[in-house]
Parts: C-alpha cells; structure tokens; sequence
C-alpha cells in the first residue's frame, strides 16, 4: 500500500487546551482512522490544505462568554466536512451561528444521566446514557437550524445537531471512559458521518514507516540509542526491518539499570538473532556512578547523567564510519507539548533525559518514526513487529534509572540493595499477577534509618519505599489499593533476604499533589 495511503482518511482536531484533548484523538485513532491535534490559533490556509475528512473540536478550561477568549478557526464550517464540538467547542459552535451561551449558576462536574433525544449522533444507542460532564457555562439558546439531541435538568440543552447541516455539538465528554457509549459516538461520527473506512492499523503503519524509513535515510547508516525501554525498542525493531544492517544499535549500561536490564536486552536483541541488529553494549557504569558521587540535588543528578549520556554516546558514535542519521523514540505526545509550549508555558517539574542535544553536536540527521504515534499505537506495532509481551508492555522506567529512586546521594551499596528490592516488588506483583493491573510499580530508596530487630541483633539501617500506581495517561494517578497480603510478602522478603534494610512503607500518595516519581 502507498505510504500516503493510511493517512489519506484524515480528522482535524482542534485544542482548545482540554486536559483530555490527547484521549480525543487516541479514541479516533483506536477506531482505525488517522488524526492530528493541531491549536485553536492555526491559519485559514492550514485548515484548508490540511482536507481534513471531519472535524473535532475540543473541550478548554476557559468560558467562551467574553473578549479575547478562543475562538473557531475561519475555514473549518466552510470545509462541508462533519464538525463536532466537545464542551467548550460545542459553545464555540453555538456562538459562531448566532446562539447564546451564559454562565450556569450550578456547575456539572462528574458523572450526569443525558436523555436522549436522538439525531444522527445518537440514534439508536439508549433512551438515558451514562456520561461525564464537566462545565460551567452552558448554550441557553439554539442557533438556527440546530435542535436538541439530549438534555438534562440542568443542562437541558446537552447536546445537539443541524437539521441540514453536519454539524454536531456534545455538551458532556465522549473520550473519558465514564461516558459509557463513547467510543461508538466517534466510531459513528469517523464511519458513518465522515465516510471513513479505517486504513490505520498496525500492519499498515508498520508497512507506511519502514517505506518512509528507506526513502529517508537510502544507504546511510544509523545509529540508535537502545535502552530498552518500550519505545527504544519498538525503532530498534522497526528500523531493523527496514534498514538491517544500516543500524547500528547502542546500549549504555549506566550502571543505574534495573536488575539483569543489561542481560535482557541482550536476550531480547542478540541471542535470539531474530532482528539481525548490530547491537553495541557499553558498560560505563563505573564513570557514571563516580560522578554522580556525592551530589544530593535531583536536577543536579538529572543532568550529570545526561551530560554523561552524551559523552559516552557520542564516543562510541565517532567508532562508526558513515553514521548520518540519529534514530529518536519521540512520539506524538512530545510533538503536541513541543507545538504547545507557544501558547503557555508549564512550570518545569523536572528536567528530562533525553539525547535531544545530540543532533546539533554530532552535525547528525533526525529519523523519528513513532513521531506520530501515541504510546498504545506503539505498543500495538511492537507486537506486530515481534517483540514480546513483557518487552513492550512493562512498566516506564526514568531516564536517569535508579539514581532518581535513591533519595539523596547515590553511592554503589545503595544500588545493589534498590535493585535487589525492586525485583521483589516486581516479583510478587507478578506471582499475585497484578503487574499488568498497576501502571507503575517501583521501590524508593530513603536517606532515613530505622531500628529493626532481626533474630537477637539489633538492626539500624534505611528504609525503603514501595510505590504502585493506576493511571491511563500518567498526567494524574491514583495510588494502587493492593492486597495487604501481597503488601505483606514483599516487605517480608525485602526485610528478610537483604541486608541494609530495616523497613518497608508503602506510598499512599496521588497525582497530583504528588508526582509518580520521588524525585
């Protein structure tokens, strides 16, 4: 199939600034048909070059009543493609064709029961639906030419449509998974409203990355940081399959992995010789860690690791004649945080290890084929790619490894021990068979001593930390509910199998206040 193919059948949506703008477009994608994100603010010309197949507009945090408040792009209702509005977009809609939209003196935030009234959008699914609201201001009066689809007491007019036109607005949130038919209104909407037929799969975007992969690079050789994280992988597999032995793989073992990280990967990429990859295994583990000895500061720690990346990477690279290309695992998140950053700036919780300062250094080339990809659609090729399971599905690991799981300064004794109490925690998670049902599990090591009793001895030594969290998009989390027995056996085994460790909590913390990591 063509590489343009796949992208051919194509949803414009609109950020207004929604926490769940990404969720929009990861349900479109998941019906099988490609999407982008783009702001509020692109041009007339865009819109229009862009030929978009219908169009999604956004919820947003502001009130659409007012001066200077976002508003629709010119040239979308002149597109003649389907347009649905979400929340904000929807009284953006309303506005735009001459309707009204006040203040509500109750606000909906939560779960709400809609009547449905029917419509194109609606028709056919329950006579009450489930859904999650989210609003203060609200449409009071129709435009011309639009009825009500679904009400309710406090929101009577809750979604709504054209009479003539395929114009679709939906006061409540579609892509949040309390909304229960949601999933079928963007099924709906892609299929039946905008003539899709759903060419985004797993088989067609391996098929569309490794043509533009060749096209990209020709002869040229490339060469990847592996760290075997699920996206690193993921380009290892895909450009292996497009370029073979053009790529040149390299794997830094920074001594702040996780137990048998190292061994793993060599499993996974050598051993089998499955891929064929050129797989280079540095071990500087003893430069790393000498030189983050001493230092306490997290930000510090963060970017003695990343300098070090660097250096090393960038040492290695220059053994490889003809290297023109730097493979990156950036996917479309980053893309949408990157292109937003414009519109307002975040306050930095913590710096990122990345090898984004390599290109400009190593005068190299970016090939990046996951940049369109959100994390599932990744794991998704992973497996169509190959790779296993517990590869592509496993639990995120930071960039700067272990060194940011031990409180304060990293010194090789406190690794081994987080190491050897990480694999526990992941062990029993495992056994009980709830790995997969947490998003992230991990052990924090804490600058604190406690008194223990082991036998007859007395014991003073540190105290670690198990964190385990639920969440789908790692924006927010809730802490896991897990087991107290399985709680139990792990600060059991923790306490009784290694020595310098004299006591177990457990992190009852959410995001927010608090982040998933520590540090």
């Amino acid at each position: 199939m063509p590489a343009a193919d796949i992208q051919t059948e194509r949803i414009l949506v609109i950020d207004f600034g929604s926490q769940t703008t990404q969720l929009i477009a990861r349900r479109i994608r998941e019906t099988g048909v490609y999407c982008e994100i783009h702001p509020f603010d692109v041009d007339t010309e865009f819109v229009k070059t862009f030929s978009p197949r219908g169009v999604v507009l956004s919820g947003g945090p502001e009130t659409v009543v007012g001066e200077g408040t976002p508003r629709i792009p010119d040239g979308v209702f002149d597109l003649g493609v389907p347009v649905l509005g979400i929340c904000y977009g929807m009284q953006a809609m309303a506005m735009a064709f001459g309707g009204e939209v006040q203040s509500s003196p109750e606000r909906e935030f939560g779960r709400a029961r809609v009547v449905n009234r029917g419509g194109r959008l609606l028709s056919g699914l329950d006579d009450e639906l489930d859904v999650w609201m989210s609003h203060g201001d609200k449409v009071t009066e129709l435009p011309k030419g639009f009825v009500i689809s679904a009400s309710t007491p406090s929101a009577p007019i809750a979604a709504v449509h054209h009479e003539d036109r395929p114009l679709f607005g939906l006061q409540f949130h579609p892509e949040v998974t309390h909304t229960v038919a949601g999933n079928e209104m963007f099924r709906r909407f892609v299929f039946e409203l905008c003539g899709c037929k759903g060419l985004w799969t797993a088989e067609n975007i391996i098929d569309d990355a490794v043509n533009r992969i060749r096209e990209q690079v020709g002869d040229d050789k490339v060469i990847l940081g592996l760290s075997g994280g699920v996206d690193s992988s993921v380009v290892a597999a895909l450009l292996s399959q497009a370029i073979g032995e053009q790529l040149v793989c390299v794997f830094v073992d920074n001594g702040l992995l996780r137990k048998n990280e190292r061994e793993e990967v060599e499993t996974a990429f050598v051993q089998k010789d499955e891929r064929g990859l050129n797989l280079v295994v540095v071990d500087a583990a003893d430069e790393f860690v000498e030189r983050l000895s001493g230092v306490e500061d997290p930000e510090e720690k963060r970017k003695i690791i990343g300098m070090t990346f660097i250096e090393v990477f960038e040492r290695e690279a220059k053994k490889h004649d003809g290297v023109s290309w730097l493979a990156q695992g950036t996917i479309y998140p980053d893309v949408i945080e990157s292109a937003a950053s414009k519109f307002g700036k975040a306050h930095v919780i913590k710096s990122h290890h990345n090898v984004g300062g390599l290109p400009e250094r190593m005068q190299l080339s970016l090939v990046e084929p996951l940049r369109e990809l959100f994390k599932d659609e990744v794991r998704q090729i992973g497996l169509a790619l190959g790779l296993s399971h517990d590869r592509v599905f496993r639990h995120p690991f930071p960039g700067p490894g272990l060194a940011v799981r031990i409180m304060g300064e990293v010194r090789q004794t406190y690794l081994d021990v987080l190491r050897e109490a990480d694999e526990i925690f992941l062990d029993e998670l495992r056994r009980a068979d709830l790995y997969n049902s947490v998003s992230q599990a991990f052990v924090v090591y804490l600058p604190v001593r406690s008194v223990g009793v082991v036998g007859d001895s007395r014991r003073y030594e540190h105290v670690v930390a198990l964190r385990a969290v639920e969440t789908t998009d790692f924006m927010t989390a809730d802490w896991a509910a897990l087991p107290y027995d399985v709680l139990g056996r792990v600060a059991n085994r923790i306490v009784n199998e290694i020595s310098g460790i004299s006591r177990v909590v457990y992190d009852v913390s959410s995001k927010p206040p608090a982040t998933i990591e520590w540090e």
